[in-house]
């Protein structure tokens, strides 16, 4: 029963995550993106190009929401073919909700002389915020997250934003002819800094630093690693190329924070050790993120 309840809280955990994420999208689109003209890829892109092709046409163009619900409708079986029903469930929620916060939220222009750096920038990060809430809670917004998660799929080695980032540019590209150039060029800065948020915000609560130390007094050190930092420590053989001697090397993974501490752990024992520190994209197991 415990184990039921703790699944069903983290399910109810990552669907706010996706309502919290739409929201901030359209918040991004409508009051930093739209109104000067920004395309962001995705769907929302395409949408914010055929409201300005349109507006002859409809009184201020079709609405953001409507041509994000009309391009999102037929990615639905692909959806479920690929990807399996939770999946899918998660992109109609996602592309639902963020339809309707887009008919909710309204267009407001911020600024009464259009600053096309700092559109760019705040409507970048706001949009990277969104996107990695949304991801952090195992769904899509539709159209171009979907596609960019259905080529996750088989390329696992690049990162969900990274492929996102690939098609955006595409249809950012198309934004030129209906923008012109100095816009489009703000808005490969506004797809630049999404991915970079997003892939941040997805990584964050994971990341830490792995360190590799060779010492001659490689015991010393683990056993004040373990004891002052409650880290684990690895022990692997290894010989030294240039003294012909054998050493062992310690790989140890900590939080960024625990940084400075393990330094002096480490110097304190033997200052002539030499330590490499990496960045690990993301941990699992005991002491970071439980498999």
């Amino acid at each position: 029963m415990l184990q039921k309840l703790t699944i069903r809280q983290k399910k109810l955990a990552e669907y706010l995550l996706i309502v919290a994420g739409t929201a901030v999208i359209a918040v991004s689109l409508q009051f930093f993106l739209d109104p000067d003209g920004m395309v962001p890829g995705g769907f929302t892109g395409i949408a914010i190009i055929v409201k300005e092709l349109t507006k002859g046409i409809v009184p201020d163009g079709v609405p953001l929401w409507v041509t994000n619900l009309i391009l999102n409708v037929p990615m639905v079986p692909i959806v479920l073919k690929i990807n399996g029903w939770d999946f899918a469930k998660r992109t109609v929620v996602g592309s639902l909700l963020l339809s309707f916060w887009l008919a909710v939220i309204p267009y407001v222009q911020l600024m009464e002389e259009p600053d096309l750096f700092l559109t760019s920038v705040f409507g970048g990060v706001s949009m990277g915020i969104g996107v990695g809430l949304v991801f952090l809670g195992k769904g899509t917004t539709g159209g171009t997250d979907m596609c960019g998660a259905i080529l996750h799929h088989f390329f696992p080695h690049i990162s969900l934003p990274k492929l996102m980032q690939l098609l955006d540019v595409v249809i950012t590209s198309v934004g030129i002819m209906v923008f012109g150039i100095r816009i489009a060029l703000y808005s490969i800065i506004v797809v630049y800094l999404t991915a970079k948020v997003s892939d941040r915000i997805m990584e964050g609560s994971t990341s830490a630093k792995m360190l590799y130390i060779i010492s001659d007094q490689s015991a010393l050190i683990a056993e004040k690693i373990i004891e002052k930092l409650g880290r684990g420590v690895t022990g692997l053989q290894g010989r030294g190329m240039y003294t012909n001697q054998d050493k062992t090397i310690l790989i140890c993974v900590i939080s960024p924070r625990e940084i400075a501490r393990i330094k002096d752990v480490v110097l304190e024992a033997d200052s002539r050790a030499f330590v490499i520190v990496n960045d690990s994209r993301e941990v699992l197991g005991e002491g970071f993120v439980e498999i």
